[in-house]
């Protein structure tokens, strides 16, 4: 009885010492290359009510 126990729990310390993750860390050979072809068009479009075109006209004063 006493020498099942002691190899069952041999056994599962066996077992569970083999499931062990193991985690490596490593640093690259070459260094980090980041390409960043960004090409940035915009177009603005404002529209203008005609009242308020002359309201804010350069000879109101407003500007």
């Amino acid at each position: 009885m006493r020498t099942n126990l002691f190899l069952s729990v041999f056994a599962l310390a066996l077992l569970s010492s083999a499931c062990t993750p193991t985690v490596q860390l490593a640093a690259p050979s070459e260094p980090i290359n980041i390409n960043l072809n960004v090409k940035i068009e915009h177009e603005i479009y404002i529209r203008v009510d005609k009242a308020l075109d002359n309201i804010l006209d350069e000879s109101s004063g407003l500007f």
